[in-house]
């Protein structure tokens, strides 16, 4: 079971030149308190940043694996770097009705690479 875990009502992927950077976002609503992961790398490619809710739960190269499971989004967080998760090792992001799950997923499988693990 997921330390964390929300069910994502949106995914949106947005190449932005101007910070030089893609993000790839699951969040649980539109409000600024509701629920979301958000993976951020350079264009260029490099350390994915992940953040977890708020960009003070946040780091580069945080994540261990993130796989596609029957549940959903099962995001593994390096163990030493918890502590900048609130000490959480997992979230798990649902995503049976998620708008734009498909186009966010296939962006986010070719920014993990190695990463990505299927089930």
């Amino acid at each position: 079971m997921a330390d964390i875990s929300f069910k994502a009502a949106y995914a949106s992927v947005v190449e932005d030149p101007e910070e030089g950077a893609l993000f790839i976002g699951f969040a649980q609503g539109e409000e600024e308190d509701e629920a979301y992961v958000l993976f951020r790398q350079p264009l260029g490619g490099g350390a994915v940043w992940f953040e977890l809710g708020d960009e003070a739960f946040g780091a580069d190269a945080a994540l261990r694996a993130v796989r596609l499971t029957a549940q959903g989004l099962l995001i593994e967080i390096d163990p030493a770097k918890s502590a900048k998760f609130g000490f959480a090792t997992s979230a798990l992001v649902g995503l049976g009705a998620c708008e734009d799950k498909d186009e966010a997923l296939a962006a986010l499988r070719e920014m993990l690479g190695a990463l990505w693990q299927e089930g």
